[in-house]
């Protein structure tokens, strides 16, 4: 396999963020959608399999290296989550989302801070419940503002780059309940979501 760096287009230094923003970027351009009765789209499909391919390597590769405790992300990740809510992080990633939204559910009402919520808008994303998703993710970002993770969710449900405070118009132009921005928007979770392992 030709260097999955080079196929994303991000150098070896790159941050997360910037390897999934060249990942969904090439997704987006790439996506089988895109080709439908063209008669580019074996090319096409045959990149996108190149894309996720390299994408899964990359993430694999920066997984090992952060499973020794050289990340600081990890480190934060580590520290500030319950046992609880990693299990649940551990289920939506698998697609136990059933089991995911139990647990979820037993969590008394005065400890469902921003975490609780991010899970939350998790959990219905991966039901298609958008709408009950970004009210679980503006809470969330409305808890913690600085968090990046909450604030990425934010964007990625609702279609924007850089507005986490869109009315109910602005939502429903942005997502249009088209498969393809649905697919791309469970992809950037599938990957927001995949790196909390």
């Amino acid at each position: 396999m030709e260097n999955p760096y080079k196929i994303l287009g991000v150098s070896p230094d790159a941050t997360d963020a910037e390897i999934k923003k060249a990942y969904r970027d090439l997704a987006k351009k790439y996506h089988p959608d895109n080709y439908v009765n063209n008669p580019l789209a074996d090319l096409a499909s045959e990149k996108m399999k190149q894309i996720n391919e390299a994408y899964d390597s990359v993430m694999k590769m920066r997984s090992s290296q952060t499973n020794g405790g050289n990340s600081q992300n990890q480190s934060y990740r580590a520290s500030n989550y319950t046992e609880t809510e990693l299990r649940i992080r551990k289920l939506v990633d698998e697609g136990r989302i059933s089991e995911a939204e139990v647990l979820l559910d037993r969590v008394p009402n005065n400890e469902k801070g921003a975490q609780w919520h991010f899970l939350k808008g998790c959990v219905y994303i991966r039901k298609g419940w958008l709408m009950d998703a970004r009210k679980h993710a503006e809470i969330a970002v409305k808890l913690e503002p600085n968090n990046p993770e909450y604030a990425a969710l934010l964007r990625n449900i609702i279609g924007t780059s850089n507005n986490s405070s869109v009315n109910e118009c602005d939502f429903l132009d942005c997502c249009q309940c088209n498969v393809c921005n649905l697919c791309t928007t469970l992809m950037c979770l599938d990957c927001l979501c995949g790196g909390c392992r």
